[in-house]
């Protein structure tokens, strides 16, 4: 159930494309008048404005999540935006919830690009051997972005997410920043996800859509921020990235699978690969794609290649092993303008969990020169 509350904006503490960050008065003597952060995405309810009462979903943050451990505005009730000039599109987005949206899919028949998403090499369904990145951990994104600008700075790079995890892209203030420091060369929001540059019905047409329309070099594929997990083999939205490659590969692209790899989790089930991974990769995916590792040369590298080696041995589909250097793969992942953080670990915390991420995205931009 949604617990609902009231409250008034007392301050505005950030913002950035398509949310503004605030802290909101909690109105009602259960409250005790607690301030709380609150998020608003513009699009769905515009920006309030100091003083401003705001009803808020306040469920997250009363049960002290992490990612989403905050509260969300509902609406204005006597600041509400104005209806769009000019509506376009009719793909409808979180549907049937009170806050479904409507908008242009990039291969809709208004849309401006149907021509090219209904003829030619789109319309057949290839992607031409574009590499494609697959990861389940939303903060693996810069890291794999930092791999590649490496050895192809200038690659263009688009970014699918799909809707595993938080559903508005602009939840992602790594996204707005990697956008707006040129290191994303397009967004595409996939399944009920909205909010990228270009909106896309499922990951297929996404795919297609990045390659053809965005033009991209490598694409790369992970849900948004906010994953859910039980702790089961099964039940962790992030398997969804051995459902990936098997679209990757039906439309002619070359898989490439980015391990998620721990040397600071405690849980066992975590250690060296992560069995997230093996699920997804050894027993979803179904088709070829490769898994590089870095050639660390240490004790726990040498752990992950026995545990990579055994998985590409028992999986289902036909997964090959790369070796990738990973000289000066540590200054990239130091030059990232946003900071590197994964289930609450910085670089330095967990380092692995950022290396073969990177090691991915430098495999992908090598595959470039082949």
């Amino acid at each position: 159930m949604m617990q609902w509350r009231e409250g008034t904006v007392e301050q505005v503490r950030d913002r950035w494309p398509g949310a503004v960050e605030y802290a909101v008065r909690l109105a009602g003597e259960a409250a005790d008048d607690e301030l709380v952060r609150a998020l608003a995405y513009t699009a769905l309810v515009g920006e309030p404005e100091v003083g401003d009462r705001v009803l808020l979903n306040a469920s997250a943050l009363l049960r002290g999540l992490g990612t989403g451990g905050l509260a969300f505005i509902v609406a204005a009730p006597n600041r509400l935006p104005a209806d769009p000039q000019a509506p376009e599109g009719h793909i409808v987005k979180a549907r049937y919830t009170p806050q479904q949206q409507m908008f242009m899919a990039v291969d809709e028949q208004d849309s401006p690009h149907h021509a090219v998403m209904t003829g030619g090499w789109a319309a057949a369904g290839d992607l031409l051997g574009m590499p494609v990145v697959v990861a389940d951990l939303h903060s693996a994104l810069p890291a794999i972005l930092a791999g590649i600008r490496v050895d192809r700075p200038h690659a263009r790079v688009v970014y699918l997410m799909t809707d595993g995890g938080a559903l508005p892209i602009a939840f992602s203030r790594n996204v707005a920043t990697l956008t707006e420091q040129g290191w994303l060369a397009g967004t595409v929001t996939v399944g009920q996800a909205y909010g990228g540059e270009h909106e896309a019905v499922t990951l297929h047409s996404g795919l297609l859509a990045a390659k053809h329309v965005l033009h991209a070099d490598i694409a790369v594929v992970i849900q948004g921020p906010g994953n859910v997990g039980t702790g089961t083999p099964w039940g962790y939205t992030g398997v969804a990235a051995g459902e990936a490659l098997n679209a990757v590969a039906t439309l002619g692209g070359r898989g490439v699978a980015a391990l998620r790899v721990s040397d600071a989790d405690a849980r066992e089930r975590h250690r060296g690969i992560s069995h997230h991974s093996t699920t997804a990769y050894g027993r979803i995916c179904l088709v070829a794609a490769d898994l590089p590792l870095p050639t660390t040369g240490d004790a726990f590298g040498a752990l992950v290649t026995d545990q990579a080696h055994t998985l590409a041995r028992t999986a289902q589909g036909a997964l090959t092993v790369r070796d990738v250097d990973p000289d000066g793969l540590d200054a990239a992942l130091r030059a990232v303008p946003v900071k590197l953080s994964t289930m609450g670990r910085g670089l330095d915390e967990d380092h692995a969990a950022f290396l073969y991420s990177a090691a991915a995205g430098r495999y992908a931009a090598r595959l470039l020169e082949s």
